[in-house]
């Protein structure tokens, strides 16, 4: 019995040192620090991930104001005259006078009445001599243009333009900014008319360097004229400047005693 004992010991001995020989020895530090750490297979995403590229946006042109053309001079006319504004001198010497009733029809459309009357005219035209003042003692242009104030329908005065070209449109722009008619000295300052309108390349009010292409007048001799100076043209006549030209001319100094410069006069309406 004892000796069965014994052996069954000394059996279980044995096993038990037979399996502590098959498991290793392994600390706690052993496995923390020499375990190697297995790399990761999940890509970076601060490397592996591509980025668009960067675009630099272009910049929207701007559209830029294209300047207008300038304006482009057209044909222009501008005419006061209507039927009935023409009045004849009733004697050779009343020139004046009758320019001065002739201006007034032109302007007057209220319809009070045509200024004609002879025995009217013979007295405008003594206003006008009385305030003249010249060897031939008869009406001068400043006369002609102190009565035309005094009436009414000034103001007007008298101007001495040195070129013909430069008085056409002198006398033209007065005319488009006053809408009143014009006196021309005729015949070297021995004759009146009346400029009632024109024709232009270019408005005088938006081109100061029109071209004036014709000329209304209407001179109160009409149907008389002159043997030197040439006929009367009819009442609102569309004269060309080479036609004007043979009589609206310079006027000659020793006429009347003035200060004015030798020129073309003209009788102007002031604004």
């Amino acid at each position: 019995m004892i000796g069965a004992r014994t052996r069954l010991l000394a059996w279980l001995l044995a096993l038990a040192a037979f399996l502590a020989g098959c498991v290793p020895a392994v600390g706690l530090d052993d496995a923390d620090t020499d375990r190697p750490v297995p790399a990761s297979s999940a890509p970076s995403a601060a490397v592996d991930v591509a980025l668009p590229p960067q675009v630099t946006p272009t910049p929207t042109p701007t559209a830029t104001a294209v300047p207008a053309p300038p304006p482009v001079p057209q044909l222009f006319a501008l005419n006061l005259y209507q039927e009935g504004d023409f009045v004849p001198q009733h004697t050779f010497d009343w020139c004046v006078a009758a320019s001065i009733q002739i201006a007034h029809n032109l302007m007057d459309d209220t319809g009070g009445g045509t200024w004609g009357d002879p025995t009217h005219q013979g007295e405008l035209w003594e206003m006008a001599r009385a305030r003249s003042s010249n060897s031939f003692n008869g009406a001068n242009p400043l006369g002609w243009a102190q009565v035309l104030t005094e009436v009414g329908m000034g103001p007007y005065s008298v101007v001495s333009v040195p070129d013909y070209e430069g008085a056409l449109q002198t006398a033209a722009r007065a005319i488009a900014d006053t809408g009143r008619p014009v006196g021309l000295v005729m015949w070297s300052g021995r004759h009146a008319w009346v400029m009632s309108g024109f024709e232009s390349i270019g408005d005088p009010k938006q081109f100061p360097e029109f071209s004036v292409t014709g000329i209304r007048v209407l001179d109160p001799l009409y149907p008389h004229g002159s043997g030197q100076w040439g006929p009367s043209p009819e009442p609102n006549s569309l004269l060309t400047p080479e036609q004007l030209a043979t009589q609206f001319v310079i006027r000659e100094p020793r006429r009347w005693s003035t200060d004015l410069p030798a020129g073309y006069l003209l009788v102007l309406p002031r604004a």
